[in-house]
């Protein structure tokens, strides 16, 4: 082989991958494009799915990588910069604190008195009914439920 056909081969394979390489960048351009005009987030994902591209090839081109951080970027939210916290705000945490925990302590007792109430109850009636079964002159009543109160 010949040092021109040589030449001639290597020039036309860096032709073909100079222009596969111009195919990708614009494709990859229309891509960030697109997303923007669609108002949709700006990801390295987003744009090699609709340029068709790899990662290494986003990654490894500068101009694209610095542009898709930087839309990336703008399109995140700012965070709410924190109220400072003064006395006031933590003495409400505080108090608000202290509410659910003596709402769930009275909760619990109550429900702790129902029980007993009910146990009570069913004390009672067995009492009256052994009454009754040896004589007394008190009448059985009809066991009820007892609802809440």
């Amino acid at each position: 082989m010949t040092d021109d056909a040589r030449a001639k081969r290597t020039q036309t394979l860096a032709d073909a991958a100079k222009a596969k390489f111009q195919a990708k960048t614009a494709a990859a351009e229309k891509a960030i494009r697109t997303l923007v005009k669609r108002g949709e987030s700006i990801t390295f994902q987003a744009a090699l799915r609709e340029a068709g591209v790899s990662h290494a090839f986003l990654y490894s081109h500068h101009d694209l990588r610095g542009r898709i951080e930087r839309l990336r970027a703008q399109a995140r939210p700012v965070p709410a910069p924190t109220p400072p916290v003064d006395e006031q705000s933590t003495l409400v945490l505080a108090l608000t604190g202290q509410i659910t925990r003596l709402k769930k302590q009275h909760r619990e007792e109550v429900q702790a008195l129902r029980d007993a109430l009910g146990q009570a109850h069913g004390e009672n009636l067995d009492l009256r009914r052994e009454l009754a079964r040896r004589g007394g002159d008190a009448p059985v009543p009809q066991a009820r439920t007892i609802g809440p109160c």
